[in-house]
Formats: structure tokens, C-alpha cells, sequence
């Protein structure tokens, strides 16, 4: 026979071990005691297994709700920023007290610099 290694194998062997023995531990009065402790730790073993499995259920609906609270999230914060943009200005530095990068003008693109060691184009051909 081979050995069962699951939580639930486990468990379902104690509970055929238990149904098997119930009727003979009445005849053997120094075993009753362990008998009922057995039982006793049995149900509470069952119980355990119950509630985990009710916990793996709550965690994993949990695990659902949470990206779904967090977009809800991300979507409420925009909306502040937004508004806090509308009330202080897109370029007051109040902004970066709550993490909004306040508008602070555009770079002006400069005319790159010719490259001295470059050849320099030939002018543009002349109509006359």
C-alpha cells in the first residue's frame, strides 16, 4: 500500500482509520482516552483544512479585486491632478508638492552647429 503524501489523502486516511477503529476502542478501556484525543485533533485537522480552503477562496477573489481597485485608483488620482492643475495653474510650483511636474516652458531647439572638420556644401547653382 503506499503512503499517501496530500493534505487531503492524509486526512481522508485518518478519517477511514477513525470509521475502522470506532468500534473496537470499546473493548480496550486504556486506549479510550487517546481514542477520543485522536478524534478530537481529527476534527480539529478537518476544520483546518476547511477554513484554509475558505481562505485560499477569499484570496484569490481578493487577488481580482485588487487590480480593479488600483485602475479606479489611477483614474480618481488623474482627475486631481488635473484639477489641481485647473486651480493653482499648469505652471505654479505648488504643483510639485503633490508630484505634478508643473509646465515649465518648452526647450528652444538651436540651429545645430556645423562640424568644423565637415566639408561644407557647395554653394546652390546660379540661373542667370
Amino acid at each position: 500500500m503506499q503512503r499517501e503524501t496530500t493534505t487531503s489523502g492524509i486526512l481522508g486516511e485518518l478519517q477511514r482509520f477513525q470509521t475502522s477503529i470506532a468500534s473496537a476502542i470499546g473493548g480496550i478501556p486504556h486506549l479510550q482516552p487517546t481514542g477520543v484525543r485522536f478524534g478530537e485533533v481529527l476534527n480539529q485537522a478537518q476544520d483546518l483544512v476547511t477554513r484554509q480552503a475558505a481562505a485560499i477562496a477569499d484570496k484569490q477573489e481578493l487577488s481580482r479585486q485588487i487590480p480593479q481597485v488600483l485602475s479606479d485608483a489611477q483614474r480618481l488620482a488623474t482627475v486631481l491632478r488635473k484639477g489641481l492643475q485647473q486651480f493653482y495653474g499648469t505652471g505654479s510650483e505648488r504643483l510639485a508638492e503633490f508630484g505634478v511636474q508643473p509646465f515649465r516652458g518648452r526647450n528652444r531647439r538651436t540651429a545645430p552647429e556645423p562640424d568644423p572638420g565637415a566639408p561644407t556644401p557647395p554653394p546652390p547653382p546660379t540661373t542667370e
